[in-house]
């Protein structure tokens, strides 16, 4: 008896055998975490600033909230990519090609990391002209971007190192990386900007020297890797690796290239009709900037849900066990309406209290604020489904719907309604992108989900 107990402890394996509830909170948790404190980033950065510089600085950040998305992207092709094909192979028992996925996505990361702070720093002001900054604005956020570049490769490190330690089975490790980063962060902050004033170039150090310290935590980590040894093998290029991983984070790198790109275009349209209307063009895209990151700032809890549940799908479905697949995907999605039912109260019943908490403003720029909580975000409960959906299509080694479904709202629906709306009802018709993009996105999701479920036996 005691032999066979022992026989079934060795053979316990947790993404296989545990309390589906239980792993899902294991590993959602961290990765929510750390979404949160990639999402408190920008917040603390904008509360400074709105604090001690003021709508112009504001606005500046929501010029460079762009680049942040594309380190996200980058970030999220390597990191989720590498992440997703590691535990799928080591689901279907291979585990002497596992190490390579890990290796060469840090490869990835750091390559691509480098050449886009380079890139940033040689083309600065042309990305900000790009990204719609109005003259007014264009030195705070020449101050901000050319300084934050210099964290780029720190930052996308951070972001898609903490999926491959989540992959490893040590999401706590991955949540501390990016913990310590924005403590470090929010701290400086207050020293930089609030008591020696800096300013926008406060915040920005403030930013870049709380990533190198993530960084360093992630380096540390891989260097001591649990489930697989790594070693200098798994460490050189290979462009067959690095393909696959390529495919599998494809779907969130769109997605978020996807977002990038909507940022931009809603900025230059911000900037266009704002100048058209009596809130004119600096106000938008202030005030549009901070609604955007407190809706980020809730939206992270169903990012965080979607990561974290990648694990436990893409080893279950390598597995063959498709109960366990499906019970994981339909707990996150629970999750993921609850918060964003909550956070929809909150933008229908205080909006202005939550501009407020960012600095002061002119008459039109909190009216034109609480517009934008009100009516961009009226169908933004229902957002919750498309992210996690996403994810799950990667997650079951499906890259070409995981893509798909993360170009439905941004790309498909929300960017010809911003080209088109606005043109019949001016800046009014930017507001109303939104819910338009939320519908759509949602049928499309479900649409798709019904299919996959019958498919699944």
């Amino acid at each position: 008896m005691n032999e066979n107990t022992e026989e079934l402890k060795d053979d316990y394996i947790p993404l296989r055998d545990g309390k589906v509830s239980s792993l899902l909170t294991k590993f959602a948790v961290p990765s929510i975490v750390a979404m949160l404190v990639g999402s408190i980033y920008n917040i603390v950065d904008q509360y400074f600033i709105g604090q001690c510089v003021g709508v112009s600085g504001n606005a500046a950040t929501n010029i460079a909230f762009p680049l942040a998305m594309c380190c996200t992207a980058i970030a999220l092709l390597a990191g989720i990519g590498g992440a997703s094909n590691f535990n799928l192979s080591m689901g279907r028992g291979h585990k002497d090609i596992a190490g390579y996925y890990i290796g060469n996505a840090i490869i990835m990361l750091a390559v691509l990391g480098t050449i886009l702070g380079v890139g940033t720093k040689i083309y600065l002001d042309r990305i900000l002209y790009a990204f719609g900054s109005p003259e007014d604005v264009l030195p705070y956020a020449r101050t901000y971007v050319g300084i934050t570049a210099i964290g780029f490769p720190y930052l996308i490190l951070t972001i898609g190192g903490g999926h491959l330690i989540r992959a490893d089975g040590s999401p706590r490790i991955a949540m501390a990386c990016n913990l310590s980063g924005a403590v470090i962060n929010t701290v400086l902050d207050y020293i930089f900007v609030m008591k020696l004033g800096f300013g926008m170039a406060g915040a920005a150090w403030a930013t870049v020297i709380g990533q190198i310290v993530s960084t360093a935590i992630v380096i540390i980590y891989i260097m001591h890797f649990k489930t697989v040894k790594l070693e200098a093998k798994h460490f050189r290029p290979n462009f067959g690796y690095m393909a696959r991983i390529s495919s599998i984070g494809a779907a969130s790198f769109v997605n978020q290239l996807a977002m990038m790109l909507v940022q931009v275009v809603m900025n230059n349209s911000l900037k266009y009709y704002g100048a058209l209307s009596k809130y004119g063009a600096g106000d938008p895209i202030a005030a549009s900037g901070i609604i955007i990151k407190t809706f980020q700032l809730f939206f992270a809890v169903v990012i965080g849900l979607s990561q974290g549940s990648q694990p436990i799908i893409s080893y279950n479905y390598g597995a063959g066990n498709y109960r366990r697949v499906k019970e994981t995907y339909l707990r996150s999605i629970a999750v993921g309406a609850a918060v964003t039912i909550f956070a929809e109260i909150l933008f229908q019943t205080i909006p202005g209290r939550l501009l407020g908490i960012f600095g002061e403003g002119s008459p039109g720029y909190f009216e034109f604020g609480i517009r934008y909580f009100r009516i961009y975000l009226m169908l933004m409960f229902i957002n919750f489904l498309q992210p996690i959906s996403s994810t799950f299509f990667t997650s079951i080694g499906k890259p070409v719907k995981g893509i798909f479904l993360s170009l439905t709202r941004q790309i498909i629906y929300l960017l010809p309604a911003l080209v088109i709306l606005p043109r019949f009802f001016g800046i009014d018709g930017i507001l109303y992108c939104g819910p338009v993009a939320d519908a759509l996105s949602f049928i499309t999701v479900i649409i798709m989900l019904v299919i996959e479920f019958k498919n699944m036996k």
